[in-house]
């Protein structure tokens, strides 16, 4: 990464962190707090041990924000949500590649029904498959916690991993290929943000690290602008 340039860095708060009995005022908040996306966590409970939120809910704050809405799915089966969910007002969706019996599939009918498209990859799950579909990824996410719940330790091995999906992704680019945004989800606090996108992130969801401030569009906006100046500073 060329760190004597401005550096990418997109901010997606998770509302899986968020008050949900106020969920509308809560995105409201980090919208107006400078946030780049809000971060949408999808668990069923089956394939990771949680139950959280499905399309109407995704439906029902698509009216409260104008930033994109990246939707996470961990479900499993995952093609039968895609269409719900780019109803819904969805912008990016990403699934587990485990999660698929048919990956290329899957990621073309994400891109099909108008969303940009894009896989998750567990602590432990190596990232080879990326050599077979990288034309058809958006963004690369890679799991910092092992799924299921927030408010996790980061994992340290994922920094190796990062450069490893980093490299991947600037050779792609050299060979003429679209670009790819890599995202990196949990524990992602301002303490160790820098080093994470010294290791190749350019997007990052930040769940309790966010939610856990003063709740209002001030009080994150403050810790935002400390995950950036963060950053900023490499």
């Amino acid at each position: 990464m060329n760190t004597t340039d401005t550096p990418t860095i997109r901010i997606a708060p998770s509302i899986l962190s968020a008050d949900f009995s106020r969920l509308g005022e809560e995105v409201r908040a980090i919208e107006a707090a400078g946030a780049d996306m809000v971060h949408f966590d999808v668990m069923d409970n089956h394939y990771v041990p949680n139950l959280t939120i499905g399309p109407l809910v995704c439906e029902a704050i698509r009216p409260h924000v104008t930033i994109p809405i990246d939707v996470h799915l961990m479900v499993e089966p995952v093609d039968a949500l895609i269409p719900l969910f780019a109803k819904a007002g969805a912008n990016i969706i990403t699934f587990h590649p485990e999660a698929s019996r048919h990956i290329d599939r899957t990621l073309s009918l994400i891109r099909e029904h108008g969303c940009r498209a894009g896989l998750v990859f567990n602590p432990a799950t190596p990232l080879d498959l990326l050599d077979y579909v990288m034309d058809k990824c958006d963004m690369i996410l890679l799991m910092s916690v092992n799924p299921g719940f927030g408010g996790q330790k980061f994992i340290p091995s994922t920094l190796t991993k990062l450069k490893a999906a980093r490299a991947r992704i600037d050779a792609h680019r050299a060979a003429g290929g679209q670009e790819i945004w890599l995202e990196v989800d949990g524990g992602v606090k301002t303490d160790n943000i820098a080093e994470i996108q010294r290791a190749g992130a350019d997007t990052f969801v930040a769940g309790s690290a966010v939610f856990s401030a003063p709740d209002d569009d001030k009080g994150y906006r403050t810790i935002m602008q400390q995950l950036r100046a963060q950053c900023r500073s490499l």
